[in-house]
């Protein structure tokens, strides 16, 4: 189904031009129309443009009448913009069905939209990193072959799911420790716990997106006052303390213990040290679990990785587990 696409640059500046151009060619393949903001590729320090240049391409965006306004990387910027963002033209557009996708830095953007409109966005690919992989032989994949890397073939579903109108869900298996019958994170009054471990929550907001960038939302008029929430977290680049440190934080001001669970997606390309001494992302993980009396779920397929799911960020979302096995399921957005 052939869709306009907006891609734009509210954050980091793109340097890796020939995946930006790999990743419009791609979705020029998959038969949709890509129209490619006039400052997409501008440079301003680290950032893809000063801060007017920036908030201008969002503000163009939001006035294209896409269907999909697709950021080309994250990197930062977003946060200190978010004050100059006409929440009330975003609004619009996604009242209008436009669909507003990005990750990592794109937190910033989302939970101010949430905060401020409590419009729906997305939690998915940009165009460099999701689709826009390739041009030199796949190293990654340990089989050797010498072949060219192509965008992760579950995302390129989830998006197409999406801006179809077919998405209405995810599923995955946590962790082979994180069975939740071996834990006791579960209580009674918030969940009900049968014989195999399974449980339900109804209608509850899913929120969330990168840690660090969530976490220096906190205390701003653009941090979401989520209750009884399902909020999903993962990150790049953070050794587990500083993972637990931000967590402490988001424990101490509250928030942790005002949702109905937490779902720890993809932590990834950090380096453990000899002076850790065991200490890990899983001692990180039975701590929190220590903390909150509601259930810690694992290895939600999202984050800096190539395959990821897409997730609408403030929609009401049910979750289901079973053992190992969880779902969520948000139905038909319209």
């Amino acid at each position: 189904m052939k869709k306009h696409i907006y891609i734009y640059s509210p954050s980091g500046a793109v340097r890796d031009k020939a995946a930006f151009r790999r990743g419009v060619a791609r979705l020029k393949l998959l038969g949709h129309e890509v129209e490619i903001d006039e400052a997409a590729l501008a440079s301003h320090l680290r950032f893809a443009g000063d801060d007017e240049t920036r908030l201008a391409a969002i503000h163009r965006a939001a006035a294209s009448g896409a269907d999909v306004a697709l950021i080309s990387r994250g990197g930062y910027g977003l946060s200190r913009i978010l004050g100059g963002i006409h929440y009330k033209t975003v609004a619009k557009a996604i009242e209008s069905g436009m669909l507003f996708v990005g990750i990592s830095d794109f937190t910033a953007f989302q939970n101010a939209v949430l905060a401020r409109t409590g419009g729906i966005t997305w939690a998915g690919p940009a165009l460099c990193e999701g689709f826009g992989v390739g041009g030199k032989p796949n190293a990654a994949d340990g089989h050797g072959h010498g072949e060219k890397q192509v965008p992760d073939d579950i995302m390129e579903a989830c998006f197409d799911d999406l801006i179809s109108g077919q998405g209405e869900g995810a599923g995955w298996q946590q962790n082979r420790s994180d069975n939740l019958s071996a834990t006791n994170s579960i209580t009674a009054g918030t969940i009900n716990l049968g014989s195999e471990a399974s449980f339900g929550i109804k209608k509850a907001v899913l929120w969330g997106g990168n840690l660090s960038v969530l976490t220096s939302l906190l205390g701003t008029p653009y941090f979401p006052d989520i209750k009884g929430g399902i909020l999903f977290l993962e990150d790049v680049a953070e050794h587990p303390y500083r993972i637990e440190r931000m967590l402490t934080q988001l424990l101490h001001a509250g928030v942790l213990g005002r949702q109905k669970t937490v779902v720890l997606g993809q932590f990834t390309e950090y380096k453990l040290l000899p002076h850790d001494r065991g200490y890990k992302l899983q001692t990180v993980v039975n701590w929190l679990r220590q903390q909150i009396k509601i259930p810690v779920l694992t290895n939600l397929p999202y984050g800096h990785v190539a395959t990821k799911v897409l997730l609408p960020v403030g929609a009401q979302t049910d979750l289901m587990v079973e053992g190992r096995d969880a779902l969520l399921f948000w139905g038909h957005l319209s």
